[in-house]
């Protein structure tokens, strides 16, 4: 829709209808910062051991009924076994003291009574209302996951949906539906119940975020556009990471803490008012005077004047057109180039999303205070979008991504060359390597846009996003294996992303060059291996490394 922004080029760029509408779409950003890692606090584990259900047994004894066990290193009360009731019954009853016998010599057995939990830091979470520890300790991360499931069915029917009803309608929707889950989900009676909600809250927060960014991508002016979707979605979500541990701090209960956080939705009840419908989708639907009437009052805010004719019966028609013309995921993999570009841009996305998410579901595991942890997190992501965000007006871009997955993956394969008397420089590596992985994310989103034609960009960008879907489930699962070993989680997720780097090496540069608007047009991979013609003919069959030309004109005199 080539000559929208001709026809409508009178409203100016920074008028108080653009300005007042970026910040409005901004603000729905911060929900979903908070909406988006809360599992962080209401899945968390709080410390826990075997209750032992006796009150005829001394202090002494409740205790020493405990076994010591070695994790990471360090001894500590098993949190899984306790030695057998009725033997301690038996010995306390004969008046012995746990000083007068060898403990270990004490058959173990299971927390056949349940589990205390403290509650110095939280006052119920889902795993101590439900007992998901030792066996059941599986259920966490599955918790977890359940809402990325939710990510993946919502990024594939949010567009389809916005297409067909309008951009405003299923944003308000989105936003409305996602609350309703989120308060529905404080009443679990069930685990399970839990999850299946949490999948709803996933479909309908990331059908929020990716209808917001389009409604703000087709409404804002050129210049804001460009500042919107580079620098104003990312650090208004990063507003809502950084504002929830500090209400998770307020309120440690975790059905309060949920009800708290769906009742703030309700400041967005007015913006249904003062958010418009995009006009480009209502031009593109037939319904001329509809968009006429949106920017005749965008005129109007910004003070400017109108002309009699906004839209010309060539821009209608070139709407209706785009409409007609199709295309399906089958053509993200048409010809061997398209699949190239396709499988290296779904390997980057996968090893980017399972290194963010899983470094922000990890800040509870990490030493010191949870709720400062997870708001270090947070800031850390707010000069990696600023400077990712200059680092793309005048960087190419595959040397940038490569290198801040290096330094991504290589601080994280660091940790753990870390004593244990330097926790603090632990944390500054994990942080450092959040702001490599953040960097990354922020890189790769525009890269990947600037790669495939305009035909085929926002199919090209979903299936990259159904690949992020399918890391971030994986994320919270990497992270259980930390209770295996505390380091696993770091030497996975540092190797997956140093290796990603190099796939990203066959990608060709998109700086400063024109984005592709046909098939034909789009940039080409480096060849892994190529044959070389002449020595084919001579019957040698030696094989050399030879590097696609991007242009096709070039391309052709080569051939």
């Amino acid at each position: 829709m080539g000559n929208y922004d001709e026809d409508t080029a009178f409203l100016g760029q920074k008028g108080p209808f653009f300005v007042i509408l970026f910040f409005l779409l901004n603000a729905i950003y911060i929900s979903t910062g908070f909406h988006g890692l809360y599992i962080v606090f209401v899945g968390a584990s709080p410390s826990h051991r075997c209750r032992v259900a006796d009150g005829n047994l001394t202090e002494e004894w409740m205790k020493a009924s405990i076994p010591n066990e070695t994790v990471h290193g360090k001894p500590q009360p098993s949190q899984c076994w306790r030695y057998s009731l009725e033997a301690v019954r038996n010995l306390s009853a004969l008046g012995y003291s746990p000083l007068d016998v060898n403990l270990t010599d004490i058959t173990l057995e299971r927390c056949v009574d349940g589990w205390s939990y403290s509650t110095e830091i939280y006052h119920s979470t889902i795993v101590s209302e439900w007992d998901l520890v030792c066996d059941g300790e599986w259920r966490v991360p599955f918790a977890t996951s359940t809402l990325y499931m939710g990510y993946l069915l919502g990024s594939l029917v949010s567009g389809q949906l916005s297409d067909r009803f309008g951009r405003k309608k299923v944003l308000f929707a989105s936003l409305a539906a996602e609350a309703l889950a989120i308060f529905a989900q404080s009443f679990s009676d069930s685990w399970l119940l839990f999850c299946v909600l949490y999948f709803f809250v996933g479909t309908f927060q990331i059908s929020l975020y990716i209808t917001a960014f389009v409604l703000g991508s087709e409404v804002l002016s050129k210049s804001l556009r460009v500042l919107f979707t580079t620098l104003g979605a990312f650090l208004h979500y990063c507003i809502g990471y950084m504002v929830l541990p500090w209400i998770a701090f307020a309120v440690r209960d975790w059905r309060s803490l949920l009800r708290v956080l769906s009742g703030l939705t309700v400041v967005y009840v007015p913006l249904w008012w003062l958010i418009p419908e995009s006009p480009r989708w209502l031009l593109s639907q037939g319904r001329v005077l509809e968009s006429e009437a949106i920017v005749r009052e965008a005129a109007k805010k910004n003070k400017v004047t109108a002309p009699a004719l906004i839209f010309s019966q060539s821009e209608v028609k070139e709407a209706a057109a785009s409409q007609n013309s199709k295309y399906s995921a089958l053509d993200v993999l048409r010809t061997s180039d398209i699949r190239k570009t396709t499988f290296l841009c779904l390997l980057l996305w996968m090893a980017i999303n399972i290194g963010y998410f899983g470094l922000s579901l990890n800040t509870t595991n990490l030493s010191g205070d949870p709720f400062l942890n997870c708001f270090l997190s947070a800031v850390t992501e707010v000069p990696a979008y600023i400077v990712s965000t200059f680092l793309l007006k005048s960087c190419p871009r595959r040397p940038v991504l490569s290198a801040f997955l290096v330094i991504g993956g290589g601080f994280l394969l660091l940790v753990q060359l870390i004593p244990e008397s330097l926790q603090t420089l632990a944390l500054a590596l994990e942080m450092a390597g959040k702001f490599g992985f953040t960097m990354s994310f922020t890189v790769v989103y525009i890269y990947t846009a600037e790669l495939y034609p305009t035909v085929l960009r926002n199919l090209g960008i979903g299936m990259c996003s159904s690949a992020a879907r399918v890391g971030s489930i994986t994320a919270p699962y990497v992270i259980f294996l930390g209770t295996f070993n505390k380091y696993l989680p770091y030497i996975l997720m540092g190797s997956l992303t140093v290796a990603s780097s190099i796939t990203n090496v066959f990608l060709p540069e998109t700086f400063e060059k024109v984005l592709p608007e046909t098939l034909e047009q789009m940039q080409k991979c480096k060849s892994f291996i190529r044959r070389d013609k002449h020595t084919l003919e001579e019957g040698k069959g030696t094989v050399i490394m030879k590097e696609a030309k991007c242009d096709p004109t070039q391309q052709e005199n080569n051939e």
